[in-house]
């Protein structure tokens, strides 16, 4: 059984993201990644990190991703 069932789960069409305390709300999923990917490879430092944390989790699948540590 998956740690994570919602990883199981088929995507919803819209993903809420927080990243470095700014909460968006995208309705197209493949959009958020695309913004996600690039903010990653166009920064250095705590921000790539940021973008980073958030990408991967949109990779996997989930609707709401965050940078935070929760």
């Amino acid at each position: 059984m998956l740690h994570y069932p919602e990883l199981a789960m088929p995507r919803s069409r819209t993903v809420t993201t927080v990243c470095n305390g700014k909460r968006e709300v995208w309705t197209d999923y493949e959009e958020a990644k695309a913004y996600f990917l690039e903010m990653m490879m166009s920064s250095n430092g705590e921000e790539h990190e940021r973008a980073e944390c958030v990408y991967i989790q949109l990779l996997h699948g989930l609707d709401e991703c965050s940078d935070e540590d929760e």
